[in-house]
């Protein structure tokens, strides 16, 4: 592949055109045929925007049909990330990309997020372009021809680069959706452990969904990301850049034994043999397995980054727990004081009602000597009536006190 020359990163008027592009072609879609703007990222670091189909898109980057509807911003599918023959598909949060070896094409990119992701493509994509590639020389040549290669991990390949940016993008999104929760969560817990309320309890139940939908979307990226570090394989398919070197390589030797061949062989031989060579050639190119020691630490990097934002919202999932288990413990314990207030009091009233008994006996209409008794006899029955009511009333709440019936 040939080395690209440096270009600095438009300017975000630049960006802004093409996103207002990509509006206005997405606003005339359905009068197109059914043709979709692309927003398209070159290695070089120029974005433009191009509306192509569903089968040109298939045939450029050599994708299957069911890999673009992951795309599809209509559905809702899991963030995966797949590598295939001639690209890798991205779909990570707000990014839906297709990388593969010299551009980026992107749909739905009148989104704020990708407009921002596109600006961090471009920096990062020139700041690399400033280094040279290094050259080796083909030994199967005799003239000496020298093809370039990336220069080990001092510089990543462009669809490693490309990639980087997406999982940056999208982790630096759920980082700051998480802080956003964390700055809202723990005061909203700490205010509801001081004042129970509805209002309270409201704003802790929406930031418990909240809670609950990011660590589901951040769990995702983190199992898609381990996925990827478990399997060589899956890993080995994203080296674009290696194998169309390995392509090419073994096509340019193809052509010179074709050539030297001309003068030795009839035509029809000669064109059976190539047939077996391009054959041969193939199945030596699919059985390269590059050294994805690259990929795995950068992939390793951005796991570890989700990782802690995932512990973060670990963290504040259990703070809710704790939460809910001290407003728990308050109600129970609310509960059982009002339980023991209903139980002192139906003893009051039991008692009171034995008073009542003794006071409808005096207003029975009969007569008796206490009726005629003096008048300092019918002090004593009264408040001899009160106490005895009052006693009654001490000895069942220290029955109930010593039978631990009461806690008081």
């Amino acid at each position: 592949m040939a080395a690209t020359a440096a270009t600095s990163p438009p300017p975000d008027e630049e960006i802004g055109k093409a996103t207002a592009m990509v509006f206005h072609a997405q606003t005339r879609r359905k009068a197109t045929g059914g043709l979709k703007a692309w927003l398209i990222v070159s290695e070089s670091g120029e974005s433009h925007v191009e509306e192509v189909g569903r089968h040109s898109i298939m045939r450029r980057t050599g994708l299957p049909a069911r890999d673009l509807r992951v795309l599809d911003p209509v559905l809702s599918y899991p963030s995966s990330i797949l590598g295939r023959e001639r690209a890798i598909v991205v779909n990570l949060e707000h990014i839906k990309a297709i990388i593969t070896a010299t551009e980026v094409l992107m749909v739905n990119s009148n989104s704020p997020l990708v407009f921002q992701f596109v600006r961090d493509l471009q920096n990062r994509i020139s700041t690399s372009n400033l280094a040279p590639p290094q050259q080796v020389k083909d030994e199967n040549s005799g003239s000496g021809i020298d093809v370039p290669v990336v220069a080990g991990p001092k510089t990543l390949p462009f669809e490693f680069r490309a990639l980087e940016a997406c999982l940056e993008s999208a982790c630096r999104c759920l980082e700051s959706e998480t802080q956003t929760l964390e700055e809202e969560a723990y005061p909203a817990l700490d205010e509801l452990t001081s004042k129970i309320s509805t209002l309270n309890l409201e704003r802790v139940r929406q930031i418990k969904s909240r809670l609950v939908a990011i660590s589901g979307r951040v769990q995702k990226v983190r199992d898609e990301l381990e996925h990827l570090l478990d399997d060589d394989n899956d890993m080995a398919e994203m080296y674009l850049t290696e194998k169309l070197l390995t392509r090419s390589l073994y096509s340019t030797s193809s052509r010179r034994e074709e050539i030297g061949n001309l003068e030795a062989e009839v035509d029809d031989k000669r064109s059976e043999e190539s047939d077996q060579e391009e054959e041969s050639d193939g199945e030596e190119a699919g059985d390269v397995k590059p050294n994805i020691e690259e990929l795995e630490m950068l992939l390793e990097a951005y796991f570890a980054q989700i990782d802690g934002i995932l512990q973060k919202l670990s963290d504040m999932n259990d703070y809710v727990d704790d939460t809910e288990d001290y407003i728990n413990i308050m109600l129970d314990d609310k509960q059982n004081q009002l339980l023991q207030m209903g139980v002192m009091l139906s003893t009051a009233n039991m008692i009171i009602n034995a008073g009542i008994v003794v006071v409808g006996l005096f207003g029975m209409n009969i007569t008796i000597s206490l009726f005629s008794a003096p008048h300092i006899k019918f002090w004593q029955t009264t408040f001899g009536t009160i106490g005895g009511c009052v006693a009654l009333y001490v000895l069942s709440v220290g029955w109930g006190k010593k039978k631990n019936l009461l806690a008081l």
